[in-house]
């Protein structure tokens, strides 16, 4: 039977979300793999992979905690599959634009309202350093919202999820880039030595 991480590993691999080489990240630090998630737009059956684990997800952490109102993703990954993961939990989608909207629905939030005492989930595509995510979280927080928890679909692995955690969050992720190179791997998606140098890479 396959897991959790077998399923999202094939996904993102079938896809073509997941790159290995040498790739420049936000931070300006070079990686030996990357991870596109706009990719998944492209091939509807892995999309719906992720969105349903994600949603499935979401139904455990809201049995834990009071009942949440909304989700929330800011541009542009997390927020090209926070709405089909939102239409399968049958909750209000937010997106937070990076930076204000000058014309028209003016202002940083986009969809639904927030409001005075939501209970917001934040999504997004991977969690690294973390510190983008509180680009995300601040906007709904101004407004009133709790936000609390956040689902991610990988964890990188470079501290992101333990600042996020000191910071008063709590992450979820749907499973590990070590997890996810270490699957590929058993299902003969990618060389030992593929493996090996993402490993490394994380340890470092």
């Amino acid at each position: 039977m396959e897991s959790t991480t077998d399923k999202v590993a094939e996904a993102l691999y079938e896809s073509g979300c997941i790159k290995f080489g040498l790739f420049k990240i936000k931070s300006g630090a070079l990686s030996p793999y990357y991870i596109d998630m706009a990719r998944l737009l492209s091939k509807p059956k892995e999309l719906c992979v992720i969105t349903d684990i994600a949603a499935q997800k979401i139904c455990q952490i809201n049995d834990n905690v009071s009942l949440l109102t909304k989700l929330a993703s800011i541009e542009l990954k997390g927020a090209l599959i926070a709405p089909s993961i939102a239409c399968k939990v049958n909750l209000p989608c937010v997106i937070v634009r990076k930076e204000e909207k000058a014309y028209g629905a003016t202002g940083r939030i986009a969809g639904a309202d927030v409001e005075k005492g939501d209970k917001i989930l934040f999504i997004d595509d991977v969690i690294s350093e973390g510190l983008s995510k509180i680009e995300g979280i601040k906007p709904l927080q101004e407004l009133g919202a709790e936000v609390k928890h956040m689902l991610v679909i990988v964890n990188r692995e470079q501290e992101g999820v333990e600042k996020m955690e000191k910071a008063g969050y709590t992450v979820h992720a749907l499973t590990k880039i070590s997890e996810i190179v270490t699957s590929l791997q058993k299902n003969r998606k990618i060389s030992a030595e593929q493996t090996e140098i993402v490993l490394r890479y994380i340890k470092k």
